[in-house]
């Protein structure tokens, strides 16, 4: 296939499609926790199950739209605004919802957050730390899983739920209890430090079965029992192969890659067992991609942009073999992120192949870049079209907010556009003041251990035991806003972070375009932090503001095990940008987030398009408003 700078007969396709009243297919909406979400593939090696589902699904009929958000109890996720009310309000008639929740409702051992927090002020104790998010699996869980449920249907949509992903807790030939999301072997009381136990014929606070309980309740809502499809799955490699190929480097929860691949199959095998989408799953000998487009999205000129895909096969016709991976000119790939060519192999044995491969381009002139993706192992084959735009900045207007942090918060404004004050969910200033006297600064910054920073400190002083996950309700937000008829495209974010006092500080950091952070896209996760070392974070997001609107940078703090006055530095956080008139630029206004007049770079209608992206609308690019 010829590289082309412009495809006119994608966008003559997309014009094609419009006058046939061409429809997006069923939407299924994947609601849950860090085991279901989305995770960019240079900030760690985590992957959610959900986020390998769409390859097992033909994408021109049904359409995957993950919602699992890390951190996220039943509770939690139904309650703040960022999260349920944002699915259901996109949830239409024949849609799917898919419901999985449990690892994070066991936070306070199986008691209520609420019922904690209540015992603690009768008694006159600090609430700082004890964590909301919990729910007890016989009362509070089945609660807003009913909840979900009814209010799915009550939209004419059709809820499925799933028990969760067991963890790899093994103990001889079978998973632990509390693996399987059962903490009948060791329970907390309420106003006790001793812990309960029950025998395994009592579900009491089982949160798994609690899942099928609810599920029992409704003549119409399946279940796919992935806890047990899990254990067996973990049982069946042993657990020195699961650590190594199925669980990402620190902990016992999440899946990378491969673990999340073999997990999404199952799903979508039993969901074509149950005879639901059956007929739109793939789950046979065919090559499948993760993600399924090919769409590198837009890239300033000059930039070079790396994409990860997973690439899947099963049941192949030779049980070993080699695949060989060609992009077409304009792209590179590779198998290990290091040596790029146009051509690339891997193996594979016993009749699967579950490979990643990294494609790299380096966009220099304005306009669309396209290419393909070929992998094949001589029997089977299949292409992956190709897509990126470079997007020209020149002739703008530099913009710039710069918070040094080095004694306040106050922000340094460069340029036409606003700062958004700092601010603080569950979290407060300590003071400002070296990280250490044994602090590492990276060489380049020419810093010693004088320098000062924000040091930030939960509510209450005492990081909790027990979390190995973001808190949605705790972290340290930026922001800047483009003026009236201005228009920003934001091009830098970058930031200094480190723990201060001990190796156990962790941390996420996302930005969003909306101010409930329904849609944020996760910019590093900091799995391991050496302690009073600063890690520098930069990235390049290329996403736009105009008139008014914001972008948001949030820092989700947490550490490893319970601990006391540990700190979490900030230094010089940088959000810049090009500005330009806003004025004249032609736009797309939305009814209700959606439109059946908009489709992608490569002429596939969009369901649900997103603000700022650009899309082709009645044969001209519209940038939606």
């Amino acid at each position: 296939m010829e590289t082309k700078r412009k495809n006119w007969g994608v966008i003559l396709l997309a014009l094609l499609l419009g006058t046939m009243g061409v429809r997006a297919g069923i939407k299924v909406h994947t609601i849950g926790d860090s085991t279901m979400a989305n995770y960019d593939e240079n900030s760690t090696d985590k992957r959610g199950w959900c986020q390998m589902l769409q390859q097992f699904f033909n994408a021109s009929e049904v359409i995957i739209n993950n919602r699992g958000k890390s951190g996220a109890s039943s509770k939690s996720f139904y309650l703040e605004a960022a999260y349920w009310k944002t699915v259901i309000a996109n949830v239409n008639e024949g849609d799917y919802v898919v419901i999985q929740f449990a690892h994070n409702d066991e936070k306070n051992g199986g008691l209520d957050g609420d019922d904690v927090i209540a015992h603690a002020k009768e008694n006159g104790q600090s609430t700082a730390d004890i964590d909301y998010r919990g729910t007890t699996a016989s009362g509070t869980f089945k609660k807003y899983i009913r909840a979900y449920i009814d209010e799915t249907k009550a939209k004419g949509g059709k809820p499925i739920i799933v028990t969760p992903i067991c963890r790899k807790y093994f103990s001889g030939n079978t998973i632990r209890r509390n693996g399987m999301h059962d903490l009948g072997d060791s329970f907390s009381i309420l106003g006790s430090t001793s812990k309960g136990s029950v025998p395994e014929s009592d579900n009491t606070y089982d949160y798994a079965q609690a899942l099928r309980d609810v599920a029992a309740e409704y003549e119409d809502v399946p279940v796919i029992d992935l806890t047990l499809m899990t254990r067996d799955l973990y049982l069946s490699y042993g657990e020195s192969y699961c650590t190594e190929n199925l669980f990402c480097t620190d902990d016992s929860t999440h899946p990378k890659k491969m673990g999340a691949t073999l997990i999404a199959r199952l799903f979508a095998q039993a969901m074509k067992e149950q005879g639901i989408l059956a007929e739109h799953i793939i789950v046979g000998t065919d090559i499948t991609f993760s993600p399924t487009t090919g769409d590198f999205g837009k890239a300033y000129a000059g930039q070079t942009v790396v994409k990860e895909f997973n690439i899947s096969a099963f049941g192949l016709a030779n049980q070993a073999g080699t695949f060989t991976f060609t992009v077409t000119e304009g792209f590179e790939v590779s198998t290990d992120k290091v040596n790029y060519a146009q051509s690339v192999t891997a193996g594979y044995t016993g009749g699967n192949l579950i490979s990643s491969v990294y494609i790299r381009t380096t966009l220099s002139t304005p306009g669309l870049l396209n290419g393909t993706l070929t992998a094949t192992d001589g029997t089977v084959s299949r292409e992956l079209p190709l897509v990126a735009e470079c997007v020209d900045l020149s002739g703008g207007e530099e913009v710039s907010v710069l918070w040094p942090l080095t004694s306040d918060a106050t922000p340094i404004v460069t340029g036409p556009c606003m700062a958004v004050d700092e601010s603080w969910s569950g979290m407060y200033v300590q003071k400002y003041t070296n990280i250490n006297k044994a602090a590492v600064w990276p060489a380049e910054t020419g810093r010693d251990a004088s320098y000062k920073t924000q040091r930030n400190l939960l509510e209450g002083d005492v990081w909790p035991a027990g979390e190995i996950d973001e808190v949605s309700t705790r972290y340290i937000q930026f922001g800047m806003t483009a003026p009236a008829n201005t228009r920003i495209d934001i091009d830098k974010i970058s930031l200094f972070v480190a723990g201060a006092g001990g190796s156990g500080m962790r941390c996420k950091i996302y930005y969003a375009t909306d101010a409930e952070f329904s849609n944020a896209t996760l910019i590093q996760e900091l799995t391991t932090m050496a302690g009073n070392t600063v890690y520098a974070i930069e990235s390049i997001p290329v996403v736009n503001i105009a008139d008014g609107e914001s972008i948001y940078l949030r820092v989700y703090p947490w550490y490893k095990s319970e601990a006391s006055g540990k700190t979490i530095c900030l230094s010089d956080v940088y959000i810049h940008g090009m500005a330009s008139d806003a004025t004249g630029i032609e736009e797309v206004t939305t009814n209700n987030g959606t439109s059946d007049e908009l489709y992608d770079l490569m002429g596939r209608p969009v369901k649900s398009p997103v603000k700022g992206h650009i899309y082709l609308a009645k044969g001209k690019k519209m940038v939606i408003k």
